[in-house]
C-alpha cells in the first residue's frame, strides 16, 4: 500500500529515461501497465543473461510493472491503448511529441477521452524551440549542457562522458516530481494537463546551478564554474595501500583535522584558517592534502577521520558496494527469487515512508507477460483477445522458464 496505491498508470516508455520514471511511480505504489512495441524494449537485450530479452538494464528498470505488447500502428492497438488510457491517471511517454500525434495519440485527441488525464512527455527538448524535434540521448545532452568540458577542466584536457546514464535517471526522477505535483493539482481542480520534461532543458538547469558562477550576472563577473568541483585534486585521495573518499569542508572540521594530524603549521596557516582562504586558494588546498593522505593507509584514515568527525567514506567499486556494511544491514540488495530468471539482486526503495511504506510488489515482466490479464480487466472477451493475438496486434507471453536452481 504505497503512497500512490491507486493511481493507474499507462507506460509508453522505452530504454531507460522513461522506464525509470514509471518503475519509480510503481514502486511507490501505482498500477503501471507497460506498453512495448512487437519488437520489445531494446534494453531487454543490453548486457549478460540467463535467458533472451530479460538483461540486467530491463531487470533493474521495469520492475512494479505489468508488460503487454501491442502493435500502435494497427487501428486495433491504437483502440486497445485507448481503452487503458480512458481508466487512466497518467500517461508517460518518452518518444517525441510529433511521434506521438502521428499515432493519433496526442494530448489533443486523448484529453478529450480522459479529461481527468496527466499526460506526462519526457524527450530531447522545450516544444517552443528550434530543437523541438530533434532527437536526444543522454550522451548528447551530456554534451550540451558543458559536462564533458567540465570533465576535461578536471582531467587530462580530454572530454568525457560521465559513465553512468545520468540524464537519463535524473530527468526521470524530475518527471517523477512533475507528475506526482499534476496529480495533486488534479486532485485540487478535478483537470489534468499536458507536462512536459525536457531533457536539455532539465539539464541545462542542472548543471548550470552550481557553475553559472560569476555569469549569473550582466555584465558577468567571470566565465562560470564553481572552483572548488573543478580543482584537479578533487578525487579520491590516494592513501599508502589505496584510495579514501573525503571532505574536509566547515571551520569546525578543518579544525578537527588539524588536531588529529597535529597539524599546526596549517591552522595558522592564512590559507586554510578560513573558508574563504580556503576557498580562495582551493588547488593548493586540495593538492596538499593529497600530499598528507598518501602518508597513512586507508583503514588508518577512516579510523582517524571518524574518530575526530571528519565525514569520510570507503571509494567502493561495484562489487565491493554490495558488501557495504550499512547497505548489507540495511538489506538494500536483496536477492529474490524471479519467476523466470531465479535468483537475482534487486534493491529496496531508498525513500521511506512511516505510514504508506513503498516496496516493489512486482519483478520486471517478461516480454508481453500480462496482456490478456490486461485486455480482460479492459473489458475484452476471450474470443476477442484470441483475435489480437492471431491478427498480430499483440501477442502471448513467451513461454515460462523456470531457472531458480
Amino acid at each position: 500500500m504505497g503512497p500512490l496505491e491507486g493511481i493507474k498508470v499507462v507506460d509508453m516508455t522505452t530504454v531507460l529515461m522513461g522506464p525509470y520514471a514509471s518503475q519509480t511511480l510503481g514502486d511507490y505504489g501505482a498500477d503501471v501497465i507497460k506498453i512495448e512495441s512487437l519488437d520489445g524494449d531494446v534494453t531487454r537485450l543490453i548486457g549478460p543473461t540467463r535467458h533472451p530479452g530479460m538483461g540486467p538494464v530491463f531487470l533493474n528498470t521495469n520492475r512494479s510493472k505489468r508488460d503487454i505488447a501491442l502493435d500502435l500502428k494497427k487501428p486495433a492497438g491504437r483502440e486497445v491503448a485507448l481503452r487503458l488510457i480512458a481508466k487512466a491517471d497518467v500517461l508517460i511517454y518518452n518518444v517525441r511529441p510529433q511521434a506521438m500525434a502521428r499515432l493519433q495519440l496526442g494530448y489533443d485527441v486523448v484529453s478529450k477521452l480522459n479529461p481527468r488525464l496527466i499526460y506526462a512527455g519526457v524527450f530531447g527538448f522545450g516544444q517552443d524551440g528550434p530543437y523541438a524535434a530533434k532527437p536526444a540521448y543522454d550522451d548528447l545532452i551530456q554534451g550540451a549542457t558543458a559536462l564533458p568540458a567540465l570533465m576535461a577542466q578536471t582531467g587530462d584536457g580530454v572530454p568525457r562522458y560521465v559513465p553512468n546514464a545520468l540524464v537519463d535517471r535524473i530527468v526521470g526522477l524530475t518527471a517523477v516530481g512533475a507528475i506526482c505535483a499534476s496529480l495533486v493539482n488534479r486532485d485540487r481542480t478535478g483537470r489534468g494537463q499536458r507536462v512536459d520534461i525536457p531533457m536539455f532543458e532539465t539539464m541545462a538547469a542542472f548543471v548550470m546551478g552550481d557553475h553559472m558562477g560569476g555569469l549569473t550576472y550582466e555584465p558577468p563577473l567571470d566565465k562560470g564554474g564553481y572552483a572548488r568541483h573543478l580543482s584537479r585534486d578533487r578525487r579520491p585521495y590516494k592513501t599508502s595501500d589505496g584510495y579514501i573518499c573525503t571532505i574536509v569542508y566547515n571551520d569546525k572540521q578543518w579544525e578537527n583535522f588539524f588536531k588529529a594530524t597535529g597539524r599546526d603549521d596549517l591552522r595558522n596557516d592564512p590559507r586554510f584558517a578560513t573558508f574563504a582562504g580556503r576557498a580562495v586558494n582551493i588547488d593548493m588546498v586540495y593538492g596538499e592534502l593529497a600530499r598528507i593522505f598518501e602518508t597513512r593507509t586507508t583503514a588508518e584514515w577512516i579510523e582517524l577521520l571518524t574518530g575526530a568527525d571528519v565525514p569520510v567514506m570507503p571509494m567502493h567499486d561495484l562489487e565491493s558496494m554490495l558488501q557495504d556494511p550499512h547497505l548489507v544491514a540495511t538489506n538494500f540488495f536483496p536477492v529474490v527469487d524471479h519467476p523466470s530468471e531465479g535468483k537475482i539482486r534487486s534493491m529496496r526503495v531508498p525513500a521511506t515512508w512511516s505510514d504508506t511504506p513503498a516496496k516493489p510488489e512486482r519483478l520486471a515482466p517478461r516480454f508481453s507477460e500480462h496482456a490478456e490479464e490486461i485486455l480482460r480487466e479492459a473489458g475484452f472477451p476471450d474470443d476477442e483477445i484470441a483475435g489480437l493475438i492471431r491478427d498480430g496486434v499483440t501477442r502471448h507471453a513467451p513461454d515460462l522458464q523456470d531457472n531458480r536452481t
